[in-house]
């Protein structure tokens, strides 16, 4: 019987179902579970200083700053020069908050297309790196079937997206209506990365994680731009262009639910990997390592063998760089980011959280290598992290708070 979490439970941090667990007690740091190194390849590299924390900054304990209550809120962002903060309601409605207070017309109202509710609703969004230019929106939702959709919109008159410009470029057939994955993330080079958990269930019954001719239990990578009749491109750099029988969108693969991932400095991509009835995993890879990679599900649940068969061949299999355990209520991982905002304490440091024990850690980076990590503090119900374009890192509570990290 697996783990049970409350009803609040949102895409990608499902672990399992029944009643809720009883209120966590512990205050220890979960440590890493070693490595069984026989049939992954570390993801550890030669220690490097690129993401290390500059010297400027404020000193001091790190605080939570609340910056406002919402409606089953998931994610933060902001665009590139922009000092306001745009908060994801699951419901489908983006709120902007613009110099302390939320302004009451929505930044944008999907509601009408989205099914919301347990791990469905509007995921979140990604702001194009040309966004004051192009004024495009990208956002992954739920659909009233059940299914996910990608979708781009662009910013009309009085700041707020224009209805009119929707223009989809994805849809994704869900069997389940859990793990559905949902972030989307624009990396170095301008692509959008798109995660897609297997497809839900337990167990990843239908083996898509492996399977290189399905787009679940990967994340793609794509040029959103229109090519002629196509919504979108395939870079010509992804790693399975021309290869029959494969997606050419997918980028990394043998995944279960990728809920949050992220780019440090040096370019180095973290995965949180929501695992079932065990471990949580942290994958760090360098950029070389990142093309094309696969993090082992459901081959592994953490690094811990968990089906019969060898995973699919393709790219380099990839050790977590952090796994712990479901012990003192711990349930499900939120991935986070590493910390680059004005705490200078933090800088350099990946932080996470668990969503049942509320837990928040902080672990050294170094290359692609995760120190052991220490605890911060306490969030309720903590869905997401985000960053807004001062590099300032919130933390979102599904019971409708967020935080500034603050000192």
């Amino acid at each position: 019987m697996r783990r049970s979490v409350p009803a609040l439970l949102i895409a990608g941090l499902l672990a399992a179902c029944s009643a809720a667990p009883s209120p966590p007690t512990a205050t220890e740091t979960p440590a890493p579970v070693s490595q069984s190194g026989a049939a992954l390849q570390s993801s550890s590299a030669p220690e490097s200083s690129a993401s290390a924390a500059p010297a400027a900054g404020k000193s001091g304990k790190p605080q939570l700053e609340k910056v406002g209550d919402f409606d089953d809120p998931l994610f933060v962002t902001a665009p590139a020069g922009d000092a306001r903060l745009y908060v994801v309601q699951r419901g489908g409605v983006v709120r902007l908050v613009e110099a302390g207070k939320t302004r009451e017309q929505p930044f944008l109202d999907v509601s009408a297309d989205v099914r919301a509710g347990g791990e469905q609703g509007l995921l979140s969004i990604a702001f194009s790196p040309s966004y004051a230019a192009d004024g495009h929106v990208y956002v992954d939702y739920t659909d009233t079937d059940g299914h996910s959709r990608v979708v781009e919109y662009t910013r009309g008159a009085g700041d707020v997206v224009d209805p009119a410009s929707k223009r989809e470029l994805l849809k994704v057939e869900q069997p389940y209506p859990n793990h559905n994955g949902g972030l989307l993330l624009f990396d170095p080079s301008g692509m959008l990365l798109i995660g897609l958990g297997d497809g839900g269930s337990g167990g990843d019954p239908e083996d898509r994680g492996q399977n290189l001719g399905e787009l679940l239990g990967k994340i793609l990578r794509i040029d959103p731009r229109a090519d002629g009749g196509k919504p979108y491109r395939i870079p010509a750099d992804n790693p399975f262009v021309g290869k029959d029988g494969v997606r050419p969108e997918i980028w990394a693969y043998g995944l279960r639910n990728p809920w949050r991932f992220s780019f440090a400095s040096d370019g180095t991509f973290l995965v949180a990997d929501v695992g079932q009835n065990e471990f949580e995993e942290i994958n760090a890879v360098t950029p070389a390592q990142a093309r094309g990679a696969n993090y082992g599900w459901a081959a592994f649940e953490g690094d811990k063998k968990l089906k019969d068969g060898e995973p699919t061949p393709g790219g380099p299999l990839i050790a977590p760089a952090l796994v712990y355990n479901h012990d003192n209520g711990r349930c499900s991982i939120t991935g986070g980011g590493v910390y680059a905002g004005s705490a200078a304490d933090l800088r350099g440091r990946y932080l996470y959280a668990d969503f049942c024990s509320g837990e928040v850690w902080a672990a050294a980076l170094s290359g692609a290598t995760l120190a052991k990590p220490t605890k911060l503090f306490d969030v309720p119900s903590p869905a997401s992290f985000g960053v807004d374009a001062a590099g300032e890192m919130y933390i979102v509570s599904i019971e409708g708070a967020v935080h500034r990290i603050d000192v």
